[in-house]
Order: structure tokens, then sequence, then C-alpha cells
């Protein structure tokens, strides 16, 4: 639960009262009670007299009938200004009883601030100060009394959190705020006179306990602070909660969730608690009023240390700390509450997380081998870069491939060295692809069933996802889900369990919530905050570089992740060099001044946009008509500490954020941001902070190292470098063509896979040792061990298995001659095959570069020979035929777009070689065994247009013509195909026409 700060400049400024300190409690004077008296006098007057007094002088304002033609038909006379007088006089007591009850809710509720009555300033002036005036005299009494506190309160408002409660602007109800931060402090300043009685603590066994104090202004009791104040550690809060969860408070409700307490609540302290507004000996303290000593006698008798278990027993296991004499020790697992999240206009949320189940999670390498962990630990973030990064290869490899850049030709991308490898590894390793692919679907699927049923997307604030169930949190109740979804832990929880995501299919719908991002985890639950449905500003403090890892995290998942559309995310004083992972959705601006200009101006854009399209956020314009081009989220990282005028300004701003689909994150290095809607802390160990949140979560990071390492991937896939800067030109791995070079091993990977020179193993061992084999041959560069692992047992597998697979697998390899293992590992670790080992694919590459860059540069009749045997080797797609679910680490390889790419490289190059000696057939027949393998390759029609044209056989030209068009079906010929077509066959429109 954030706290809410007004936008007022007073705000920035003001101290921020986190310790009740000790004082004098003010007296109420008659002269007070006078001023209640006369406020009292005057709101009757006003509200009751006058109506009275115009029903009896001058009428109702309304007319017994309604005939509008026949009043404009009347002479204008004094009666006619007297009743335009009275319907003013009138209109100005209902606004003035309007703002009455307006400000007599805002203070009796104790939530947000006074909503204002359209042109009603002074008049609302006026009813402000006189309902001051009057309840000045009761807050005392409401402060102590939990039943008075809560008056005019609904039912939702008693289940909000404590923090959520009486939150004022500063300067309204001056009076009100200073007398109830001295009945605060006067339980303390009572409470501690009770030390004085040493005899009475023995016979409580040193007991202490703390009563909820009421809110002071904008502060709000909570455990951590409590925790904080009387036990020196704010983590300590469990230790409070343990003793005293599902204890019977004076109220008559229990505490269950360490997040959500109230006002008059009485809790249970450790015994090393300190402090001066404890109490210890309830029956000797007489400054504590009898009520009060009675309701801490009562609540006393009913600890786990006069029961000797009672309510704190769960089952055979006793929570540490729990016993009535207050140990210091941690505190037991929590079961969490069923509680519905508060109301989303209080711009309050309790980020919990759902009910934990008893699931068993996959076993794991219990060791990183040295690769990052950071990565290893973030499945979602790491799928999203390791996509992007595949997609930036291949469309790298495309464009080099038609530009014939350097010499390469689309053939190989740069392999990764140092950190870059580690981090590409531990992409592998930690990757989950398919976990993202069930949130996509589930998250589409779930809009496509609302608007199926002409029902609105719910706002969410949260995603949790635990043992491969998805819990949605809710800003509110929103009725039943559709199905599959179900009703979780309580009505703002909408729960869809992992077997009924997978029966989702891809829908043609926009994404609901882009603004979910990673920021930890919490046990067995990972954390995905809504940025975009956040009520203001996001707040995070810690040092500076813990910050940074944290924002280039939020950013590169952000940027890089499958469950979004469009989306535009703008960097402020951090990540320029992240722009390279995805350069149409990150930006980068210079200042917070450019900044606050460019959101001044979005701002009033989307306001207009809601406005003109009639929708209240953007939720309901993303299921519309128009959800593919508009309503696509704006989420601002702001890591550079704004000053207090541009927070200021940023809040203002954000007041509207979450119904105009913009998000903030702000950094601070203090720790109060001014207009802050929810706060976070990350700490030097990792962990993220948001006690009023209920959060405690391991953080999800990308530190900078790593993050260096990230960008470095991505740029290195700029077609025009390699790794050392020039243009790559040469394959990782060539072998010896000739006849002294034949491997003692020869693998066939294009078409079916076989082995030639290993025999097949017996068992249900031999697919996985193909497998593992298959996966070393396509990364002759070496593997990491746990990248292996990763690849042949996606769910995780133990450090035996593996070894016991490797094992295996070079026993089945075996030696060498000279006795050297075919199967090793280099300095760094990683699995490497000995040169004897040899894969079609390694002598079709090593062909094509002897071709062209080796002795067929030099000799004609060496070109077309190599050009040929590469062409042979060619028997079908990759690993043709291959079981179904195995070789599923195949998604993230490049080699789907590498080999067409060779293989059109290589027909094309056959094609020209026999051109040049007129050999169109020749031509035309290594181009069509390119087809075979890259049939989707422009280059290749094209050539082959251009060969049978060499025929001179119009016939056959229209016929290959017809058949392009046949198969470029509804999305037509390419521009250059049809293009090339209008020069070789003008007529070949009318003729395919004819044909057709």
């Amino acid at each position: 639960m954030p706290r809410r700060r007004s936008p007022s400049p007073s705000s920035s400024t003001a101290p921020r009262n986190r310790t009740p300190q000790p004082v004098r409690v003010r007296r109420r004077t008659f002269g007070d009670v006078v001023k209640a008296f006369l406020a009292f006098v005057a709101l009757a007057v006003l509200l009751v007299g006058v109506p009275v007094a115009l029903a009896m002088t001058a009428g109702w304002p309304f007319p017994e009938t309604f005939e509008p033609m026949e009043w404009l038909k009347q002479d204008i006379s004094v009666s006619t200004f007297l009743g335009i007088l009275t319907f003013v006089v009138w209109l100005a007591w209902a606004q003035f009883t309007a703002c009455v009850l307006v400000e007599m809710k805002a203070a009796l509720s104790g939530v947000g601030v006074p909503g204002r009555v359209p042109g009603a300033g002074p008049s609302q002036l006026l009813a402000r100060q006189l309902v001051a005036a009057l309840l000045l005299v009761g807050a005392t009494a409401a402060s102590f009394t939990p039943s008075l506190a809560q008056l005019g309160q609904t039912f939702d408002d008693t289940q909000r959190p404590t923090v959520a409660a009486a939150q004022q602007t500063p300067g309204l109800f001056a009076q009100q705020q200073e007398q109830a931060a001295g009945a605060a402090a006067a339980v303390a300043e009572q409470a501690s006179h009770t030390e004085a009685a040493p005899a009475a603590a023995k016979k409580q066994g040193d007991t202490k306990f703390y009563r909820i104090q009421p809110p002071e202004g904008r502060h709000h009791d909570s455990l951590w602070e409590i925790a904080e104040r009387h036990l020196g550690d704010g983590r300590r809060y469990k230790e409070i909660f343990e003793l005293n969860k599902d204890r019977v408070q004076p109220d008559g409700s229990r505490l269950s969730e360490a997040s959500l307490i109230r006002p008059g609540w009485i809790m249970e302290m450790p015994g090393d608690a300190r402090g001066g507004d404890l109490v210890e000996m309830p029956d000797d303290a007489p400054e504590v009023s009898p009520e009060v000593r009675q309701q801490i006698s009562d609540y006393a008798k009913t600890g786990d240390g006069a029961t000797g278990g009672g309510d704190q027993a769960q089952g055979g296991d006793q929570a540490q700390g729990g016993g009535g004499e207050g140990s210091g020790g941690g505190a037991a697992h929590v079961d969490l509450p069923q509680r519905p999240a508060p109301a989303p206009e209080t711009g309050h949320a309790d980020l919990r997380r759902p009910a934990p189940d008893q699931a068993a999670t996959p076993a794991q390498d219990s060791s990183s081998f040295g690769l990052p962990e950071a990565l290893l630990t973030a499945p979602l973030l790491a799928a999203g870069l390791l996509g992007a990064l595949g997609h930036r290869r291949r469309q790298a490899l495309w464009q080099s491939a038609f530009a014939g850049i350097g010499g390469r030709r689309g053939m190989e991308p740069p392999t990764p060295t140092g950190d870059a490898l580690d981090v590409q590894d531990a992409l592998l390793v930690g990757a989950d692809p398919e976990g993202v692919r069930l949130l996509d679907r589930s998250l589409r699927g779930l809009a496509a069933s609302l608007a199926a049923e002409s029902r609105p997307l719910p706002t969410v604030y949260a995603a949790w996802m635990s043992n491969g169930d998805l819990h949605l949190q809710l800003a509110q109740p929103s009725g039943k889900p559709p199905s599959p979804w179900q009703l979780g832990q309580d009505q703002t929880f909408w729960m869809l369990a992992r077997a009924d995501a997978e029966t989702y299919e891809d829908v043609d719908t926009a994404a609901p919530y882009p603004g979910l991002v990673s920021l930890g985890t919490m046990d067995d639950s990972r954390l995905l905050l809504n940025l975009e449905a956040v009520p203001g500003i996001v707040s995070l403090s810690g040092r500076e570089e813990d910050r940074a890892a944290v924002f280039a995290s939020v950013a590169a998942e952000l940027a890089t992740n499958g469950w979004s559309d469009r989306m535009t995310i703008t960097l402020v004083g951090f990540g320029e060099d992240l722009t390279a992972l995805a350069p149409s959705r990150l930006r980068h601006l210079d200042g917070i001044e450019a900044l606050i200009e460019t959101m001044e101006a979005e701002t009033r854009q989307r306001r207009g946009a809601l406005g003109a399209a009639g929708h209240d956020s953007v939720l309901t314009g993303r299921t519309g008509p128009a959800q593919h081009t508009r309503w696509a989220p704006h989420l601002v990282l702001l890591a550079a500490e704004p000053s207090p005028e541009d927070a200021m300004t940023l809040a203002e701003l954000a007041a509207d954020a979450g119904r105009l689909g913009i998000g903030y994150l702000v950094g601070t290095g203090s720790g109060d941001l001014p207009g802050a809607a929810w706060e976070m802390e990350i700490t030097g160990e990792g962990r993220l902070l948001a006690p009023l949140l209920g959060l405690e979560l391991d953080a999800q990071l990308l530190p900078a190292a790593q993050r260096r390492a990230v960008v470095e991937l991505f740029t290195d896939t700029d077609p025009e470098r390699s790794p050392d800067g020039r243009p790559g030109t040469t394959p990782p791995f060539l072998v010896d063509i000739s006849e002294q070079g034949r491997p003692a091993v020869y693998a066939r990977l294009v078409g079916p896979y076989e082995i030639i020179g290993l025999e097949t193993p017996d068992g249900e061992r031999s697919a996985l040792l193909h497998e593992a084999l298959a996966l070393l041959l396509l990364h002759r560069e070496g593997v990491h061990p746990r990248v292996l692992s990763s690849a042949l047992w996606p769910r995780g597998v133990t450090d035996d298995v593996r070894e016991a697979l490797l094992d295996r697998l070079r026993d089945w390899l075996g030696t060498d001659p000279d006795g050297t293992p075919r199967l090793r590992t280099d300095d760094t670790g990683r699995l490497t095959l000995a040169k004897s080992v040899v894969s079609d694919l390694d002598v079709l590459r090593s062909l094509y570069h002897e071709a062209t860059q080796g002795k067929g540069v030099d000799s004609r009749a060496v070109r077309g020979r190599l050009l040929t045997d590469a062409l042979v080797l060619v028997r079908g797609p990759l690993l043709a035929g291959r079981p179904e679910g195995r070789y599923r680490w195949l998604t993230h390889e490049i080699v789907d777009a590498q080999l067409p790419l060779l293989v059109a490289d290589t027909g094309l190059a056959l094609a020209e070689f026999h051109m040049e000696k007129n050999r169109a057939e020749k031509a035309i027949e290594a181009l069509n065994a390119a087809l075979r393998t890259a049939p989707a390759d422009e280059r290749l029609w094209n050539e082959l247009l251009r060969a049978t044209h060499a025929l001179d056989d119009p016939a056959r030209l229209t016929a290959l013509a017809s058949d392009l068009v046949a198969r470029s079906g509804a999305r037509g010929l390419p521009p250059r195909t049809e293009a090339l077509l209008d020069e070789l066959l003008p007529t070949w429109r009318d003729a395919v026409a004819a044909a057709g």
C-alpha cells in the first residue's frame, strides 16, 4: 500500500513523521465546544432553515406545469425577476448542501481528498470549515474507538489495509489532524508510565503490547514500521504477525495478513521489544483508559503463552517466535489471506501473492558453472532477449544475403566470446519460451472471451505465476471470469491453471496487458507488475548501482517480451545503449526537461483521443475496433532523480496515467519522492522491498556487466561487421574435404538424421544420445554443460543424471587412434567435439567456402566441381523427420535460416557457373535443386526466370510465371520479381490470366 502525497508544493518539504513522538494531548476547551455548537447551528440554519423559509415565502422552485411556449409568451414583470432570483437562491442552497455532503463523507471516511463540487469554491470552503469545527470535539473519541473511527465506511472500506485509511491534503481539517496526532501520541505517553511497576511485569511475564495508532496526516501505522521502531529491524514484522495471526481483535475481526491492520487493534510484541509507547502491564497502567486496559488484558488471554498453543499452532509445526514470551526468532511460512483488494479509486493496492499450493517444482541444476545467475533466474526476461536476438540475427542474415556485404552473403553470424558467450549460454539455460507463449495466449484469450461477452477488460494491478498457474490480481472485483478462468483465493483474483492455458490457441486480438513486467520472486511465485495500471508514480529507492540493475532489467524485458504488441518505452538518465535491443520500442531522452515537454503533449493528446472515441480508459479502447492502431502503452523509466519541482510536475501528469495507459517508474536516492503512489526499495542484497504493498521479493536484476554483454550480442548482429570490426568471411569450422580428410564419425543432418561410423546405441537412451550429438555438431565452438542439459531436459535435471548422459556420450563416441577422446572439455568448461567427428553441414559450408574463396577462385573447373558436390549433399530440411517432442531447442537456433540461405547461395553460384557457358538447362537444374530446400528465396526464382528466358521458349516462361503467381497467393508477386517479368515477358499478365 502506497502513501499518496498531495501535489501541493508544501508536500515536498514537509517532514514525514514516521515515529510518533510523545506530545501533550491538547484538551478540549470551552471555546472549542462553543465553536462546535455555533457550527452546528449554522449548518442547521443553512441546510434546513433556508429551504423551509424559501418554501414558505417564495414557494418551490419548480412550476406546477411544464409549458415552455406559454412561458415565452408571458410579459416580463417584477414577479418574473423574483422567480429567477428565487431559483438562483435554491440553486445556491443545493450547491452548498452538496458541498457539506462531500466534506462530511471525506471527513468521516478519512479516505482521499474531498471531491470538488463544480463552481463551488467559496461555498465548499465555508462547508469545510463548518464541518471541521463540528467534528472537532469528536476527533479524539473516534480515534480511540474503532467503531467510531469507522463511522460512515462501507463494508469494502473496512476491508482495506490501515495504510489505505484517512488521507487528507495538508491544510484541510487542520484542527482535526492536530487532535488526531495528539490522540495518537496519548497512548504512547500513557503507556510509557507502565514501566514503573516491576511486580506486575513479572506477573505478566514481561509480555509487551502495542495498540495500532490512528493515522497522523499522511502517516499510517504498519507492522514494518512498528518492528523498525521497537525491534530495530523492519524485517522482523513477521514475528509480530506470527504472534497475533488469527487472534480476535477488540472489534471482532482477525489479523490474517501483515499489511492489513486497523487502528485500535492490539499487537502482542516479542520480548525484546523496546520503546516508550509499548504497554507492558495493562492492569497497573493508570493513565491508560479502563476500556483499553480491559481490551489488552482480554487479548493477552488469547495468546499462545496463555493457552499453551492456541491459534498459532499449525498442525505439528509451531511458528518460531510465536510463543507468548515473544522470542526473537524467525517466522514460519505464512498462508495468505482471502481478502478483497482495495477499490481502485484510492490509488492503493496490496500486491499479495496467491495462496501457495503444494505442487512440487522441477529439479534444477544445483550449480551455475559460472554463468550469470541474474539471467538464469529470470526465465521471462531470458526468453524475450533470446527471441529478440534470434529475430535480429535472422534479419541480419537476410539483409547480408540480399546485399552481399563483405562476401558473407548471410552464411555465418559472428560467434560471441568472453562475457557475451557466458550471457548467451545463460539465456539458453534460463529462458522459458513455453511460459511466455502460455502467458501471451492466456491473456489474449481472456481478452477475446470478454469481448465476445461484451464485457470490459478489468484493471489488473499484477500477475503472479506460480507452479505453472497464472493468477491475475484485479484492482476490484469484476464478477465471474470467463471459462476456463476461475475465481482465485477471493473476488479480486482470477486464476488459470496451466492445463487450461495449454488449450488456448493463437487469437487475433490486441495484447490486453502489455505493461506487465517481472519484478522478482517470492518463494515459488513470480510477480509481474502492470506498470501502466499504477494510479500514479512508482518510485524506486536504493543505491544508484542497485537501482540501475532494476531499471535495466525492466527496460530489457519490456522491450523484448512476447506478450506485448506496440509500445513506447522512454529511458531517461540511463540506457542509451539499450536502444539496440529494440529500436522500434526503446527511445532515449537526454534530460527531465525534454521528458516533461514530451509527456505533457502526449497526455493532452491521449485525453483528447479517449474523449473523441468515447472511451473511459485505454482498456476499453484496446478491445474496440481501433485495437491494433491505438491505445499502445507508453512507459517512462526515469533513473535520474528529479528535483522537487519536476517531481511535482510528473506527479500531476501521472495523476490520470492509469486511465491513459502511461506508466512512470522513477528512481530516487532518498526514498522520499513527492507524488509517489507506490514506493519500492532495492537493497544491496538484491531484495526488492515494498512493505506498504506487502512485497518482499528476490529482485530481478540485470547488472552492469551482463547488461553490456547483452548489448554486445545485439550490436554484433550487424551484418556489416564481425567481432573484430571486419566483414566475416570464414565459417567457424572448416573440414578437410580431400580424401585424406575422411572423418571417423560422419553425421548427416541436412535431411533425415543418419550417423556413419558408430553403432546405434541400444535401449531408450539412443534418441537422447543422438539429440545431444546433433546439438554439439551444430555448435562447433563448444556447448556449456548446462546449455546441453537444459536443451535435453527443458524442465530441469539433476547433476548426476546429466553427468551419466555425458559419460554414455563419451563412451559412444569413443576415442581417436591416438587415444584422445572425441568428446572433450575446453578451458572454459564447454564441451567440444574432435575434428574427426563431422557433419554434412560442416562439409557443405567447407565446400562452398573453398569454391568461392579458396581454390575455386582461381580454377573454374574446381569451382564447378565443388559447388556440384555441395548441392548433392542437400537432401531436405535440417533433421527431417525428427521425433515429435524432441529437438525443441532448435527454436532458439538460427540454423533454420542459415541452411536455406547457404543452399540458395550454393545454387546461385552453380547457376552462374553454368550460365557463363550458356548451359541454361544445367543452371535450371541447379536452381530447382536449391529451391527444394529454400523455396521462399526470391533470388532463386528471379534467376530461374532469367535462365528460362535464355531458352527462348515463351510457353515455358509463361508456365513458370503462372506457377509463381499461384505460389504467391493473395500477397502477389514481390515487386522485384514482377518488374523482372515485365522486362522478360511483357505480356505475362494476359498470358497468366488466359491460362488461369
